[in-house]
């Protein structure tokens, strides 16, 4: 047998060269190259099970009775698509801190009683992970805890419990013997994982993977990793602030656009309901610049505040800077409302945010952002009880929005007595207690600022004259 062999790896699409280059002829990808070392012959874990594994007529396969079990999470399970897949493989990835062994140990709590479950750790104690279940409150009696690294031993005790949901935390602290590399490389990460999930698919039971993520936001190790698992669940939110949001970045038995929405507590983390309620919290009245937008996660219709600040600048370049909303949509529709409308921010810095950490990628917030950028330029304040959903065109025209009728209902539900949407979209639109106000692009935005600013001056007008 050969000694180990050295080959340079791509972290991104898994290209092997014998020498280390600058970039990937594969996937076109800069200093993505790493150095690893393995024998030559190898047999991965798992590949007897693979083998043992004979071909089925596809017809006289039968689907479990029980193809999807809940996780007793409700926000969890939104994001899924109705919960656990019997024989799916799921890789969670967040950064460090943001609560992803909080999730887990919460969901053992609401699983352990019903299922075995097999909690593997490779970087916290027995003792830690007790801490946390009592600090939780979580006794599951089906649980079963091992501190282990070495991806063998990990398999004899799977072969001896027999469970029906295996945890792994984390992915980048095991290592098997078929790699000679050390762990946590891209080698070490795609021979564990291969190992695991051909384990879980001839079982049936469903594989758990917690994954680390690099300085630049991504998944640690490979990228083949993202494509060997059938779902991606991406944790998000400021460590700072008590608000998390669980998406699915991939997911082959659900929906990619749900989103779950959860706040950090000192019980684990809480469900929220009503995540519109939560974001409009202490929003301020009579302050320019804020405007109400009513977006779309999936099939949920959430209701955020958009906030813009633009003020004069004495540099030749102002700033241009923008949290939750994509710059370069920013940068466009300030174009737009230049061209458009004559309104010049040129000399002026921008500054725009969505409240509660929330990413907005819905075009329908289109009308909400450039309302906000001209009440912050003019110092005139939008009214408070207004909500503005449509997307901006480059001739500054109002589009269409999808699921008008949800966001309608969600709007008036939260006392919107004002709701700004497309003119043809007004038809046949009920909306309660609500008015209806079409637009049909920026320039009836202003001219539903300037409504406003006459209201409130007759309104002023009005509380003198009875003052005197």
């Amino acid at each position: 047998m050969k000694g180990p062999k050295t080959v340079y790896t791509c972290t991104e699409c898994d290209y092997q060269s014998p020498k280390w280059l600058g970039k990937c002829p594969s996937c076109g990808a800069w200093n993505s190259f790493t150095e690893e070392t393995y024998a030559e012959k190898r047999t991965a874990p798992g590949a007897s099970a693979v083998a043992a594994d004979k071909a089925e007529p596809f017809r006289d396969m039968a689907v479990p009775e029980y193809m999807r079990s809940s996780t007793g999470i409700e926000e969890f399970d939104r994001v899924l698509g109705g919960g656990l897949v019997v024989g799916s493989a799921i890789l969670v990835a967040g950064e460090p801190g943001i609560g992803k062994s909080t999730l887990l140990m919460q969901l053992c709590g609401k699983m352990g009683d019903g299922h075995t479950i097999m909690y593997v750790s490779g970087e916290e104690s027995r003792a830690q992970l007790k801490m946390r279940a009592t600090r939780l409150g979580v006794d599951p009696e089906k649980l079963f805890v091992q501190n282990e690294v070495f991806l063998d031993s990990i398999l004899k005790e799977y072969e001896r419990i027999s469970p029906e949901i295996l945890i792994i935390d984390s992915i980048q602290t095991l290592y098997s013997s078929a790699a000679a590399s050390a762990p946590g490389s891209v080698t070490q990460v795609r021979e564990c994982t291969s190992a695991l999930i051909a384990r879980i698919k001839v079982d049936g039971a469903s594989l758990i993977i917690v994954g680390h993520v690099n300085k630049e936001g991504g998944i640690a190790g490979p990228k083949v990793l993202e494509h060997m698992v059938d779902a991606v669940i991406s944790f998000e939110g400021d460590r700072s602030s008590s608000n998390r949001i669980v998406r699915a970045v991939k997911n082959r038995f659900g929906s990619t656009n749900e989103i779950g929405v959860f706040e950090m507590t000192g019980h684990g983390l809480e469900c929220v309901s009503n995540p519109s309620e939560m974001l409009l919290e202490g929003r301020p009245e009579g302050v320019s610049g804020s405007c109400a937008a009513c977006i779309l996660e999936g099939t949920r219709p959430i209701i955020a505040e958009i906030q813009a600040l633009v003020t004069p600048t004495v540099f030749p370049s102002p700033r241009r800077t923008a949290d939750g909303i994509d710059y370069n949509r920013m940068c466009l529709l300030l174009a737009v409302i230049e061209k458009r409308l004559g309104l010049r921010f040129s000399t002026c810095d921008v500054y725009m945010n969505v409240v509660g950490g929330m990413r907005i990628d819905d075009p329908a917030a289109d009308s909400a952002i450039v309302l906000a950028l001209i009440s912050s330029l003019k110092d005139v304040p939008v009214p408070h009880d207004l909500i503005a959903m449509g997307e901006i065109g480059l001739a500054g025209e109002l589009r269409s929005v999808a699921s008008a009728e949800q966001r309608i209902n969600e709007a008036s539900r939260l006392g919107f007595s004002t709701i700004a949407l497309p003119k043809k979209q007004i038809k046949g639109k009920k909306a309660g207690s609500s008015e209806l106000v079409g637009m049909n692009g920026i320039y009836d935005a202003v001219a539903l600022l300037a409504k406003s600013q006459k209201k409130k001056e007759k309104s002023t007008e009005r509380q003198d004259v009875t003052n005197e």
